[in-house]
């Protein structure tokens, strides 16, 4: 009889010590199923960050131009906004800028890198150059381009430089004559960028060919 008490005993004493372990990995480590969850979390987090890197990327740069703050007067008193132009570009002739406003800087940011969007130039480069001088006058502002050799590199200041920069120009002689509103010269220097002309190829080696047909 003492015998099987004592065996008895031992078994009890066996099961609370398991009890008490798994009681123990269970606050420690969790259950089994809340390890599951986990790594079942574990998982789906691999595969959202795959889907954003499958997503296509904007090769579009921007580069803030000027943040102003602006107020207006309303009944009850000022009402403070920010003012926001920004110029996107993707360095191979394509460039835009934009103007918007809102509460803060981050939504005139984002208004104006839409409206730059929508109003994209695209310029005509021959050999990293513009094709042909340009003088033009917008409002107050006035801006002289010119192309430059190979290795000049961008003779600008201020906006202009950073647009031609945007639109991938490696060499050109610029000069703002006229105003020194950050906003006015960008604009103007738009327009000078879209009243550029396309050089026209011309088939010369056909033309010699067809001279020496005609001399046989």
């Amino acid at each position: 009889m003492s015998e099987v008490k004592k065996t008895t005993t031992e078994n009890k004493a066996k099961e609370v010590a398991t009890g008490a372990a798994a009681t123990v990995a269970s606050d420690i480590y969790g259950s089994g199923q809340k390890r599951g969850q986990g790594a079942g979390a574990g998982n789906r987090g691999p595969r959202r960050n795959d889907r954003r890197d499958d997503r296509p990327k904007d090769d579009m740069e921007q580069r803030i131009l000027e943040i102003a703050r602006v107020t207006r007067v309303m009944a009850g008193g000022k009402r403070m906004n920010f003012r926001a132009c920004v110029a996107i570009g993707d360095k191979k002739g394509n460039v835009g800028v934009g103007l918007g406003k809102g509460a803060d800087v981050t939504m005139a940011v984002n208004k104006a890198v839409n409206r730059a969007k929508k109003v994209m130039v695209n310029v005509p480069m021959v050999n990293e150059t513009i094709p042909h001088a340009v003088v033009l006058k917008l409002g107050a502002a006035k801006l002289m381009l010119k192309p430059a050799k190979k290795g000049r590199g961008v003779i600008a200041g201020g906006v202009t430089r950073i647009i031609l920069e945007l639109a991938g120009v490696k060499n050109v002689t610029s000069k703002a004559l006229g105003s020194n509103n950050k906003v006015n010269n960008a604009r103007c220097t738009i327009e000078a960028l879209r009243t550029l002309r396309r050089p026209e190829v011309k088939e010369v080696k056909k033309a010699k060919s067809e001279v020496k047909e005609i001399k046989k």
